[in-house]
């Protein structure tokens, strides 16, 4: 190799490494770019996705516009009429506002009426499964308003209500009073007569066990006052705060939270001690209101905290009452249930018999009473935060209602005792301070 050639070499080894670094450089950027490419896509898909779902999940269960559309046609067509059907439909000065539902047949909206805010409730059907992309179909009417038939006269109405109590309720009570209170809620336009159009808003919502059970409590302090009707939809006054604590999130990200967790997050939104307290001298004076009240004993099949809200003032207030049922109800819905083990015997989230073995049916004796699941709730949520000098008496207190059972001998005594146990150590406990 001549001398040349060997000055050159180094010069063409630099110029090669040269262009092989700004080759290396350029497959980089180009791979850099691609990444970030792909990731920015993959984020706005999932984003777009996202919020798909969320769309799709809206459409279905909020249906308010469906609910609306029917009633006033029915309202329209003179079938239906009540208190709230001039205002909904011809007024139009009630307003749905935000959805809260959680479920397509159970439509509850914040609502406006006038200058009063409510919460407005409406039935649908049992909804099936609905395919992304397609319309919720309306609620089918092949029975609905069809109570009472033209020609029913007030005493035969009366005599229809009766029998429907008394089948729900059995003979307890004076039914004849709460039939009278019926036909006076009925009666919409207060002139003094329940017209036929009244009547068949009224049998639709006597349906429902929720609206039952807020007539028969309506003089309780804990029961949302009912403001008016249409068919079966009905408003009753708004609540301001929806549960019983925890803050409200997107669903995407509740299901990526973990339970555990969840619960102790929820913790941190609470009220202070003494306004949790006096929420909680409220769920026990509901569950009293409820024990053995003059229309027999109901049962609180759904206890959790987003069923119950608190006013301004931080008395409770029942938010969902619809899986609270009187007890010799519950008794006929499942005592011919068939089963194959205590799993299958139960109602709602939280009555539970047992299982028969020998005859493969659901006994009718609910295992644990309203007071006991009461507690169980409010344990994490009284304890947390509670004063040193009350909180080893309050805890023995939680834990002997907790093993409270319906079986057990002397269960009224035992009920009553650590209710007012209960009731006493908190407002010994906060009778002194503003929150009283």
């Amino acid at each position: 190799m001549s001398g040349t050639s060997l000055l050159l070499l180094p010069a063409f080894l630099s110029m090669f490494v040269d262009l092989l670094f700004c080759f290396c450089m350029q497959v980089r950027l180009s791979y850099v770019r691609i990444k970030y490419l792909f990731i920015s896509w993959l984020v706005v898909f999932i984003g777009s996705w996202i919020m798909y779902v969320q769309y799709s999940t809206y459409t279905e269960l909020c249906r308010g516009h469906d609910c609306r559309k029917i009633i006033c046609d029915k309202y329209k067509t003179g079938v239906i009429d009540g208190s709230a059907c001039s205002s909904l439909c011809a007024k139009e000065t009630l307003y749905f506002g935000k959805c809260l539902s959680t479920k397509p047949n159970n439509q509850i909206y914040l609502g406006i009426w006038g200058n009063l805010q409510s919460v407005i409730k409406c039935q649908m059907e049992e909804a099936a499964q609905l395919d992304f992309g397609t319309d919720p179909e309306p609620r089918k009417e092949i029975v609905l308003f069809d109570k009472p038939t033209r020609g029913t006269t007030v005493e035969k109405f009366k005599e229809m209500v009766y029998g429907l109590f008394k089948a729900k309720l059995g003979e307890q009570g004076n039914l004849s009073e709460l039939v009278n209170l019926i036909l006076s809620f009925a009666d919409g336009n207060k002139d003094g007569r329940v017209s036929l159009p009244e009547a068949k808003s009224a049998w639709a919502l006597l349906q429902l066990e929720e609206f039952l059970l807020m007539v028969i409590l309506q003089d309780k302090e804990h029961t949302p006052k009912l403001m008016g009707f249409c068919g079966d939809l009905y408003v009753t006054e708004r609540v301001e705060y929806t549960s019983l604590y925890g803050i409200s999130l997107p669903w995407i990200i509740e299901v990526l939270i973990p339970s555990g967790f969840r619960r102790s997050m929820d913790q941190w939104f609470t009220p202070s001690w003494p306004r949790k307290a006096k929420i909680a001298i409220g769920l026990l004076e509901f569950v009293e209101d409820i024990f053995h009240g003059p229309y027999g004993n109901f049962l609180m099949c759904d206890t959790s905290a987003k069923n119950l809200g608190y006013n301004d003032k931080y008395d409770l207030k029942m938010m969902d009452m619809r899986k609270i049922v009187p007890e010799i109800n519950l008794k006929e819905i499942i005592k011919d249930r068939q089963c194959d083990s205590d799993l299958d015997c139960i109602y709602g989230t939280d009555c539970r018999t047992l299982c028969d073995q020998s005859k493969m049916r659901c006994t009718t004796e609910v295992i644990q009473p309203n007071l006991a699941k009461a507690c169980q709730l409010l344990k994490d949520y009284l304890l947390r935060g509670a004063p040193s000098d009350i909180h080893e008496e309050l805890e023995k207190q939680l834990y002997l209602c907790i093993a409270l059972k319906v079986t057990a001998n002397q269960m009224e005594m035992e009920h009553s005792l650590i209710l007012n146990n209960l009731k006493t150590l908190l407002w010994k406990k906060i009778s002194h301070t503003n929150d009283s």
